[in-house]
């Protein structure tokens, strides 16, 4: 089973555009663990409100909300999952209906997978967000539209999925492309590096840094693009006055490895 691993904070008009995308998978072979970082109660209830309805099982996991601590939550939700498989996922995203088909066809012992995604703009959010409830046909018949418009970013992603192949290997640690929002492990691999670095507070490269330290551990990357993109909503910028000093340490770690 695979474990879908979503991460949320005080945003839960965004969490209920998720959680209505998760519910309608095309494969329903997965739970949802909800990693909450000090939300309101507001995003219990719309959780509370999901759960009777669900085709999957959720488990909502909170924690105080004393700063940006993502890192702990995750290493909580992972902890937490019944499934031998982890997808990661933020409560700002929406995720087309074979999301997770298409992470578990990416699935490989010895891999993990970095997912990518499809900006919207404030209007197109905005608009989606008074959506009673999400539609993903709705969204596709207008996505040349969203696109021309420069509602997305992306046309083809959306389009085209390509299967899984030799060619989607990093032969080695590359920044780039590195989402939280969407990337995937297996469980055992997580647990083998002690999860996220907890020490890593304030928004900022956490990702990098946990995508890192697998490949140090000889798991190799593979690219999630063109197959398991989703749907990244606008909003602005998160505070990142601790960005600089986790790259920084994220650098550190590369350059040890190095030497």
């Amino acid at each position: 089973m695979i474990s879908v691993l979503l991460a949320t904070y005080n945003w839960p008009q965004a969490l209920k555009l998720c959680l209505e995308s998760l519910g309608t998978q095309s494969d329903l072979d997965f739970e949802i663990i909800i990693a909450d970082d000090g939300s309101t109660e507001e995003t219990k209830r719309i959780i509370d409100s999901f759960k009777p309805n669900s085709p999957v099982a959720i488990t909502h996991l909170w924690q105080e909300d004393i700063g940006f601590r993502k890192t702990r939550i995750l290493n909580q939700a992972i902890a937490a999952a019944q499934g031998d498989y982890l997808v990661f996922l933020d409560g700002d995203c929406i995720v087309q209906p074979d999301f997770v088909a298409h992470h578990r066809a990416l699935a490989q012992a010895g891999y993990l997978v970095t997912g990518s995604r499809v900006l919207l703009n404030e209007e197109l959010t905005t608009s989606l967000l008074s959506w009673p409830h999400w539609n993903f046909k709705r969204f596709s018949s207008q996505l040349l539209s969203y696109r021309l418009s420069g509602g997305t970013n992306k046309y083809w992603p959306l389009k085209i999925k390509l299967g899984n192949g030799a060619w989607r290997d990093y032969k080695k640690f590359v920044w780039r492309r590195i989402k939280g929002c969407n990337m995937a492990c297996w469980k055992a691999d997580a647990l083998a590096i002690q999860g996220f670095d907890e020490t890593m507070t304030g928004w900022g490269h956490e990702d990098a840094d946990f995508v890192f330290r697998l490949q140090r551990n000889k798991i190799i990357r593979k690219s999630g693009a063109w197959a398991t993109e989703v749907l990244h909503l606008f909003h602005r910028t998160h505070d990142q006055s601790n960005a600089v000093e986790n790259a920084r340490r994220v650098r550190e770690k590369i350059l040890a490895k190095a030497l």
